[in-house]
């Protein structure tokens, strides 16, 4: 099993995608130049020749440092993975929030955020590419531990549905858990399960069905 599998499955107190929540929320940033820098060169070069082919070496030399750096920052090559698959999780959740930003309702942010989660996870090179290529065994590490991921996505969304209450733009007696699991676990099954009716590929199609489907589940009111 490549190690980017290896960590996504890993049992521990705290998750990887859990982590990457608690970074996205609370804002943390990387301030560690030589580190960023090593994080880039790795996902790049894993983007391109894989996470099982590429070395330490073949990150090393495309980040323009030594090894020694490299190691320094990442004792192991499962560490430097586990490190850029985190920071991937971490820029869906930041980039969920720039998406919903831009919508003017309760009913048009949930058309975004439910747009922008598919083509963000689809589209990124390193999450995509392994649904892609490791669909047998990436797709059921994420829903098979103990439904940790998705309770974690859960949480995100009831922490936005709760913001609109408290603006008063989704009723107060919404039962924001239970909405945000629906729609999770909607958006879960388009990714683990290819669709034969719905063009995933096609935003405007997906908004029509987070419109029609999702929205009247807030009963909204602006």
């Amino acid at each position: 099993m490549e190690p980017a599998l290896s960590v996504l499955m890993a049992a521990g107190a705290e998750s990887l995608l859990e982590r990457a929540y608690t970074d996205a929320v609370e804002r943390v940033d990387d301030l560690d130049e030589a580190r960023a820098r090593v994080l880039d060169a790795a996902y790049e070069q894993f983007c391109r020749l894989g996470i099982q082919r590429s070395t330490m070496e073949d990150v090393a030399r495309r980040a323009g440092v030594s090894r020694i750096t490299v190691y320094r920052r990442f004792a192991t090559k499962d560490a430097l993975v586990e490190q850029v698959v985190r920071r991937e999780f971490r820029r869906y959740f930041d980039q969920f929030l720039v998406d919903i930003e831009q919508a003017e309702t309760a009913a048009d942010r949930v058309v975004l955020g439910f747009v922008s989660s598919l083509r963000a996870i689809r589209g990124n090179p390193l999450i995509g590419g392994l649904m892609q290529a490791e669909p047998d065994l990436l797709v059921p590490s994420m829903i098979s531990d103990g439904g940790r991921t998705l309770a974690t996505v859960r949480q995100f969304v009831a922490g936005q549905l709760r913001r609109e209450q408290r603006a008063g733009t989704v009723r107060a007696d919404l039962d924001a858990d239970v909405v945000a699991e629906l729609m999770v676990r909607v958006s879960a099954s388009f990714l683990a399960i290819p669709s034969h009716v719905i063009d995933l590929d096609d935003d405007g199609q997906l908004a029509e069905v987070a419109r029609k489907f999702l929205v009247p589940m807030l009963d909204v009111t602006g």
